[in-house]
């Protein structure tokens, strides 16, 4: 099996991104908080802006798309952390490292920018997400909020956060 490589999608990849987002939202509804009836609808301005907008990353083998993942701000208030979201491995590439390097990537696109924390926000109740971030080196934090997505539960979100380091020297390189 050949190695998985994670690149960053332009402005001009829009096409591919909407590709595999709408696969994304046709695969795992329950893991999103916009919906597949939505997104097929938005226009080729919609979706060149959103590119813009964040950084969005590919994970492939052999030219397939695998996964995709986005880095973005987190919010005025933390100017030195970045945010991760829209995580998404396709079934059949689930448990073969493709998050992990989707993650990685993402780690090292934000340090690179200067930025100290990586978030991310996971379900409460979702063990496999917890243990997942928790191995990778995110810690909870006390930030909580409602689930963005549609669920039966009244479950939460909580912030993980992954230190960075403050600057780039310090920062290691083994996430």
């Amino acid at each position: 099996m050949s190695e998985i490589t994670v690149r960053p999608l332009g402005e001009e990849d829009w096409k591919q991104y909407r590709e595999i987002r709408l696969t994304a939202l046709r695969e795992s509804p329950e893991a999103f908080a916009a919906t597949l009836e939505e997104e097929e609808a938005f226009d080729e301005d919609f979706w060149r802006l959103r590119m813009t907008r964040s950084d969005r990353l590919v994970a492939e083998r052999d030219s397939a798309a695998l996964g995709i993942v986005s880095v973005g701000a987190s919010s005025d208030e933390n100017p030195h952390t970045s945010e991760l979201f829209g995580l998404w491995v396709s079934p059949e590439a689930r448990g073969s490292g493709v998050a992990t390097a989707l993650v990685r990537a993402g780690a090292v696109l934000a340090r690179d920018k200067g930025q100290r924390q990586l978030a991310y926000w996971v379900g409460s109740d979702n063990g496999r997400a917890v243990a997942f971030a928790s191995g990778f080196g995110f810690r909870p934090t006390a930030e909580r909020r409602p689930m963005r997505v549609k669920s039966e539960d009244d479950e939460d979100e909580v912030a993980m956060v992954l230190a960075l380091g403050g600057d780039r020297g310090s920062v290691p390189t083994d996430f």
